[in-house]
């Protein structure tokens, strides 16, 4: 079910960091894993027609973005890549932070 799901977030962003949260949790899942995920199920039955939309009007040139947010959050780093107004494809990753 969670690997039905991390397909479903190509096209529905809004449930990208939520799925990605319960799927840390595959190799020994419990019960509230479990719940969470027929939450994220509900929510997908609940709000269909959200997702990505291209609009005619919107030019199709793509645009790649990044960012480390060292100030708030040094460990995280946040790559997105934008057709139009749209999103297409994004990654967050957590960074190995070096001891001194």
């Amino acid at each position: 079910m969670v690997g039905g799901l991390v397909y479903i977030t190509i096209t529905r962003p809004d449930i990208a960091y939520v799925v990605g949260v319960v799927s840390q949790f595959m190799q020994k899942p419990r019960t509230i894993h479990l719940d969470a995920a027929y939450r994220i199920l509900r929510y997908l039955k609940g709000s269909p027609g959200k997702g990505l939309l291209f609009p005619s009007s919107s030019s199709l040139q793509m645009t790649g973005d990044g960012d480390a947010d060292w100030a708030r959050n040094p460990s995280l780093e946040i790559n997105c890549i934008v057709i139009g107004d749209s999103s297409i494809s994004w990654k967050s990753k957590k960074q190995q932070l070096e001891s001194h």
